[in-house]
């Protein structure tokens, strides 16, 4: 591809330039996409040779409104419509549970979706960042975070399972843990988009949990799962109430034709579906097992249809993007501009075993033939990091001798010392009990 596509990702902040600004500055074909996570088995083609046999129809005609799309779709999911809002998008959704929900301060675990950390910032709320320790495998203490909001004093906390970029997972009975032990704050979000690609837990959803709590929202994104992020739909679920007080915002007819058309042909394709997560999953273990054998390279697990790498020692994350897109006509997602992240990891997205071994391919010649040169500047995620550990996550400055133990706490936090924990308000619920750690990453000499 020419080289004037990798100015593309200089132009964009926390995410990849679109395939479409791709393949317009390229030579019209799009690359092998390792980036946006999709599920590359389903639609099946017989189900794109359909709904291409309707698009006129689709695209002239207006949608039902979004009662109606909700409305199947829960009858396909078995939920009662009434704790369900559709939204174009799981974006969607979350700008909307900012501008309603949040007042004050949201936690997050960091890195994770860029949403979760600029959607509140843009609002002017305080925005919690609580560091997963690359030391740990990226892995999340459900324990340490809970302190952490305590110290903090937040008042909404979210946790994205399985998270991305890197994938970790959390056991089931550990999120309802966490939520009830969270339930005098304004409100908890659990993050479920690639929960569907998990296989670690047969039932390992809390979504029927949050309709039962009334300050717990579920969020599901339709387009990773069927992958078809063009499409713009995604689904929340809580409570009657706090779903209607989202729904009561949303337009009448906020979903599209294509969204509709999908929901109403999906219940002739559940076999294909379920099938499709499966081959997801085996490619998963197999595509882990190939990178893994690449020296120096670290693959971390994951529970997502996609997979966080650590590049060798020497490896600029933006250079082997940028070659494996020009050289290779392969596109990665390069995480340097990830909060708590940098541009030493990679997200590559599962794809099939031939796509894999081309991505194998083109790392070997990139990584290592010749090596990556060393280059005289950073991502400047290191300061990030750093501004993350020493600040209260807006800016200001902390000190080690400060007596207020909210500031020793987002200090302890940042620099891995143990953070005090505060004594929960009245009616804080049960304990929450530390998450196992996951395996640490093997590093393959």
């Amino acid at each position: 591809m020419p080289d004037n596509v990798t100015s593309l990702f200089r132009s964009t902040a926390a995410h990849s330039p679109s395939m479409a600004a791709l393949v317009r500055e390229s030579d019209g074909t799009g690359p092998v996409d390792f980036c946006i996570p999709c599920n590359p088995y389903f639609p099946t083609p017989a189900m794109f040779e359909e709904m291409a046999s309707r698009l006129r129809e689709i695209i002239t005609y207006y949608p039902s409104s979004a009662d109606t799309i909700t409305a199947e779709l829960c009858q396909l999911l078995q939920l009662p419509p009434q704790c369900v809002a559709m939204g174009n998008g799981s974006t969607e959704l979350i700008t909307w549970i900012d501008h309603l929900l949040v007042r004050e301060s949201l936690a997050v675990p960091v890195p994770t979706f860029g949403r979760w950390t600029d959607q509140p910032m843009e609002t002017g709320k305080r925005v919690d960042m609580f560091p997963l320790p690359e030391a740990g495998g990226f892995a999340l203490d459900l324990g340490r975070y809970a302190e952490f909001i305590r110290a903090r004093g937040t008042r909404v906390a979210v946790i994205c399972n399985p998270n991305n970029p890197d994938g970790g997972f959390l056991p089931r009975q550990s999120v309802v843990q966490f939520m009830d032990a969270m339930a005098d704050l304004d409100l908890v979000v659990i993050d479920e988009s690639f929960l569907e690609f998990a296989d670690a837990e047969a039932e390992p959803s809390v979504v029927q949990e949050a309709m039962l709590r009334p300050n717990v929202i579920v969020l599901r994104s339709l387009g990773k799962n069927f992958g078809l992020h063009g499409i713009r739909f995604g689904y929340l679920v809580a409570s009657p109430g706090l779903a209607n007080k989202v729904r009561s915002m949303l337009p009448k007819w906020n979903l599209n034709s294509f969204a509709e058309y999908v929901v109403f042909m999906l219940k002739q394709h559940r076999a294909e579906y379920t099938q499709s997560l499966l081959q997801v999953r085996r490619d998963r273990l197999e595509m882990a097992s190939q990178l893994s054998a690449l020296p120096g390279l670290t693959v971390y697990p994951s529970q997502g249809n996609f997979l966080f790498v650590r590049l060798p020692v020497g490896a600029e994350g933006t250079v082997v993007r940028d070659r494996l897109l020009t050289e290779h006509r392969i596109l990665v997602r390069e995480c340097g501009n990830k909060i708590g992240s940098s541009s030493r990891f990679l997200r590559l997205v599962v794809r099939p075993e031939t796509d894999v071994h081309r991505l194998v391919a083109g790392l070997e010649q990139v990584l290592y033939e010749p090596a990556v040169p060393e280059l005289g500047y950073s991502s400047g995620t290191a300061a990030v990091d750093r501004l993350v550990g020493e600040t209260n996550g807006a800016g200001a400055r902390l000190t080690a001798s400060s007596g207020s133990p909210v500031i020793a706490a987002a200090l302890a936090a940042g620099t891995g010392m143990p953070l005090p924990a505060a004594p929960p308000p009245q009616g804080a619920g049960m304990p929450v009990p530390a998450a196992q750690p996951g395996p640490a990453p093997q590093q393959v000499p």
